[in-house]
């Protein structure tokens, strides 16, 4: 950047996934409103920007290897593909065919409309489902009538929360396995405020969560983006998300940020001593050394735990209490016509009362436009999960037949796939295990006591692209303050 002013401002951001990137832009539009000149510097380890963000086209497949899609209600993400001149690109989940299946008792069984955001709104559908017995439908109907826990109650997990409002059997039928799918956990040591305060706020508001979800139903209207069509629950880009980095990469290099590659950080120092006014040092397993006057690292938790372990020992141990979880994902290529008698919907889950190996399973070619040729079908399948990250040891081969196995068991597709693709995501899952929200507020209050250091990305107040790109956002905008305004 080359604005006019006083000696430009430097800033070093560590991670160069979506959380890191969208906190460069958002860096570089404040610089640009206050009419700052900034050097902004993004190092990232891999030999890829986008972190678990990775597209891979191959023989005419759309092949994501970590998220496929983000959120549509939560605005953030769409305003950045409108701000990068990405929303004709985006593209909703197919309109026919829209059903979403729950493995249960032997067989797939159609996930019941009126199932709001995991909230049960009609009775009819959930009575045909079969997902949950008459005796666990009338237990879920009590959450008319028990009352709400009492403020200052002990924090209480996911499990504990949705069994209490609806019974036993509709959390392990319904709520779990789409908890599992979100994110990878373990709903007894999941915190509900941490993961899904909306709940909470519902329960306390309106007194049950049933009737809190018919009073919010009345008023919800589909999300669009400004001056944009109306968007289903989940968008993608019509070429894979991985254009969402590839964009936001060749706007920052316009802007003159520096975008490093390869680049593994080894520690970060603050400055010391009685030079208040001193650069951070942000050290590189090489020996070279970035000197800014902010840093921001949006590295996994524990990443960030130990590139502050020397310097900072009191933030890098609340940061080493974020646990993960490790995953997979396995993308399978088949012959449309050998497997499309038995693909129907958007795909499904699993509960972990069914105890298979398989998470879910997605449609891919069925949910999304354009993810493979007009004779294939794909499909990708989930495995891992906290508690199941043992099958991450297992070959790529082995993975892959696992997945067959689990497919043709439950579904029927009984075929050879034409090609499979197989991503492992180690350590990618943060956990909001119960205390997490302190936890976090601690690490910020912290922080604050670091003048010019700052944490950002998924482990800490959403997992999701939409909260990254907030919470990146946010983020720039408080170091800007530290860097500009306060010292005005």
């Amino acid at each position: 950047m080359s604005l006019p002013g006083s000696k430009p401002k430097s800033v070093v951001i560590v991670g160069g996934g979506i959380a890191g990137l969208s906190t460069a832009f958002a860096l570089v539009e404040k610089a640009k409103r206050m009419n700052q000149r900034l050097q902004c510097t993004v190092l990232e380890a891999q030999a890829n920007w986008g972190g678990k963000i990775s597209t891979t086209l191959v023989d005419g497949l759309i092949v994501e290897g970590g998220p496929d899609s983000f959120l549509s209600i939560k605005p953030w993400a769409l305003e950045l593909c409108e701000k990068l001149g990405l929303s004709s690109q985006l593209i909703n989940t197919n309109q026919g065919n829209s059903q979403t299946f729950a493995y249960s008792r032997g067989r797939l069984r159609e996930f019941p409309q009126g199932l709001v955001s995991m909230v049960p709104t009609k009775m009819g559908p959930l009575f045909k489902s079969g997902l949950v017995s008459w005796p666990g439908i009338v237990r879920m109907a009590g959450d008319w009538c028990i009352p709400s826990r009492k403020a200052g109650s002990p924090e209480e997990s996911l499990a504990s929360f949705f069994t209490r409002r609806f019974g036993q059997e509709a959390f392990d039928r319904l709520i779990e396995p789409l908890v599992a799918g979100i994110y990878a956990g373990d709903a007894t040591e999941l915190s509900v405020a941490a993961t899904f305060p909306q709940f909470v706020d519902l329960e306390t508001k309106y007194g049950g969560l049933i009737k809190g979800a018919l009073a919010q139903q009345k008023a919800r209207r589909a999300p669009q983006g400004k001056g944009g069509p109306p968007r289903s629950l989940f968008v993608t880009l019509q070429g894979g998300l991985s254009d969402l980095v590839g964009r936001l990469v060749e706007v920052l290099q316009n802007e003159g940020v520096t975008l490093s590659l390869g680049k593994p950080v080894g520690r970060v120092e603050s400055p010391t001593g009685s030079e208040v006014r001193g650069k951070w040092r942000v050290h590189l397993v090489d020996d070279e050394v970035f000197e800014a006057d902010g840093v921001i690292l949006a590295t996994p938790a524990y990443i960030s735990s130990r590139l502050l372990a020397s310097s900072h020992p009191d933030v890098a141990d609340l940061l080493g209490q974020i646990p993960y979880a490790s995953t997979a994902t396995v993308s399978l290529a088949f012959p449309k016509a050998d497997v499309q008698a038995y693909l129907n919907g958007f795909g499904f889950v699993v509960p972990r009362v069914e105890n298979r190996k398989l998470i879910a399973a997605t449609w891919s070619s069925l949910k999304w436009a354009g993810r493979a040729k007009d004779d294939e079908s794909l499909i990708r399948c989930y495995v891992g999960g906290r508690g199941r990250e043992d099958i991450l040891e297992l070959n790529d081969d082995r993975i892959v037949a696992l997945a067959l196995a689990e497919l043709q068991d439950m579904v029927g597709v009984n075929t050879t796939p034409r090609s499979a693709h197989v991503f492992r995501w180690a350590q990618a899952m943060p956990q909001y295990v119960i205390g997490h929200r302190d936890r976090v507020k601690a690490i910020r209050q912290l922080l604050t006591t670091h003048q010019g250091l700052y944490v950002t990305g998924a482990a800490y107040e959403g997992l999701g692209i939409p909260d990254c790109i907030r919470d990146g956002t946010d983020t720039a905008h408080a170091l800007c303050a530290a860097l500009w305004e306060q010292a005005s």
